[in-house]
């Protein structure tokens, strides 16, 4: 009997991964609250040789939509660890937008916990308030359907056609409601940096998690920071996906992480 790949927990948590060329850099990415591995797909065009852009696809989204959606931070980061194990032997980024910002940070803290294991060449943080700083407006945890619905769509966060799809609306703004909930309340005394470089993303017209909320993540790590400003609101890397990704790369490379700039050929 053969033991059996490393790599095949990681399938159901990575959804539709794209590489150019030959791969140096692994980019796993987690999306915003109630968001899916399609978040990223924008991207796809943009994305420079040798890296490998891998969406995370989270329980109860997406083509997990029939997995109970998880209601609390910690079990979802074990959960997410033991399933991508086997995609942290290549060199690898982890970005997260908004939600997804708060788990990859906690990901990383939890990586880099483990003895042995290869922890994160950068953490890339976009549209999420650090971690110390206040939610600064009211909360939407418990809102009705209507103010929630009214909410997304201010912030770029719902489609229009979706409306046309009760069922489907009802799972995403089941899944939506959890991850708020969880990204909410999620607030620390201070800042507990992490070892790798962390570079933060903000939006311009972000009124959600608004540049400066975003700009104190330079705090977070005990190697070189920086922050990002990039056109659009709290929904840039959908609406922006050019501008985002075109950012994103400049940094990798700023640290060293990518080589020198190069056309793509086809």
């Amino acid at each position: 009997m053969t033991a059996p790949d490393p790599v095949t927990p990681a399938a159901r948590w990575i959804n539709a991964r794209y590489a150019v060329g030959q791969l140096r850099l692994r980019m796993l990415c987690l999306p915003h609250a109630g968001g899916s591995s399609a978040a990223f797909s924008g991207w796809r065009p943009y994305l420079p040789e040798g890296v490998e852009l891998a969406p995370l696809e989270l329980p109860g989204r997406g083509s997990r939509i029939d997995e109970p959606v998880p209601g609390a931070l910690e079990p979802l980061v074990e959960a997410l660890l033991d399933g991508i194990r086997g995609e942290l032997t290549l060199p690898y980024v982890l970005f997260g937008h908004s939600f997804g910002a708060v788990v990859a940070y906690e990901l990383t803290r939890r990586i880099e916990r483990e003895d042995g294991l290869q922890a994160p060449v950068a953490l890339l943080v976009s549209g999420s308030r650090a971690p110390h700083v206040p939610l600064g407006r009211e909360p939407l945890t418990g809102s009705d359907d209507t103010r929630l619905v009214a909410w997304l769509r201010g912030s770029g966060g719902l489609p229009e056609q979706l409306l046309e799809f009760p069922d489907f609306l009802r799972d995403l703004l089941y899944a939506v409601r959890a991850d708020l909930e969880i990204a909410e309340r999620y607030l620390l005394d201070r800042p507990a940096p992490v070892r790798c470089p962390v570079v933060a993303f903000a939006g311009a017209d972000d009124e959600v998690s608004t540049p400066a909320q975003v700009e104190p993540w330079g705090a977070y790590t005990s190697a070189p920071s920086r922050m990002r400003v990039v056109p659009g609101g709290h929904s840039y890397p959908q609406s922006h996906p050019e501008a985002t990704l075109t950012a994103v790369v400049a940094e990798l490379r700023r640290l060293g992480l990518l080589g020198a700039q190069r056309d793509r050929q086809g």
